[in-house]
């Protein structure tokens, strides 16, 4: 026999008719357009039996912006299914776990649900468990060398300043045919005279 508490209404329990009673900690009803698109996806899934390919599944959860690059990403070795490289075709299984490598960082994601066609970022979330390392931070590198619409070619003097904005030698484009001389090379007197 349980005994009920006074302050179970207060705490998100549950009151005397056994319905569960709203206040802070109570679970909030999920959104009914998400609960929708759920749904459709749930719809969308494989039937009993059947499988998902890995190329697809990685594009409906938006791992991969389109079915092809998911596909070129497992065939370039860039996806692996529980630590082992795989083809596009390979078969997925709820628990799985899934490494995406791209632009730099490794999304880990474990499988919680198979879904073939591809789905809002919302509902897409909820199709996986992500274990995946923060992002590297992005460095903010100012672009070097925009000009102003409209301003014209650029003088000899933008030229340098540009380059030396880049990082590029100065007088690198003057010695590249071989020397500061004449045409018959540096340090020999011209043959014109």
């Amino acid at each position: 026999m349980a005994v009920e508490r006074s302050d179970d209404n207060e705490t998100g329990g549950t009151d005397r008719a056994g319905t569960p009673a709203e206040g802070p900690d109570a679970p909030k009803a999920p959104d009914p357009k998400i609960a929708a698109a759920v749904a459709a996806a749930e719809a969308a899934g494989p039937q009993n039996g059947e499988t998902v390919r890995i190329d697809s599944w990685i594009w409906s959860v938006r791992l991969a912006k389109t079915r092809s690059a998911g596909a070129t990403a497992c065939r370039g070795g860039h996806v692996q299914v529980n630590g082992e490289r795989v083809k596009p075709a390979h078969s997925l299984r709820v628990g799985d776990e899934v490494r995406v490598r791209q632009e730099g960082w490794e999304r880990i994601v474990i499988v919680k649900r198979l879904i073939r066609k591809r789905v809002g970022a919302p509902v897409a979330a909820q199709c996986y468990v992500d274990n995946s390392p923060p992002p590297p931070p992005r460095t903010a590198v100012a672009p070097a060398g925009i000009r102003d619409r409209g301003t014209g070619r650029p003088t000899k003097r933008d030229r340098r300043e540009l380059e030396r904005l880049r990082g590029l030698k100065e007088g690198s484009r003057r010695n590249s045919f071989g020397g500061s001389g004449g045409p018959d090379g540096p340090g020999k007197p011209n043959s014109a005279g």
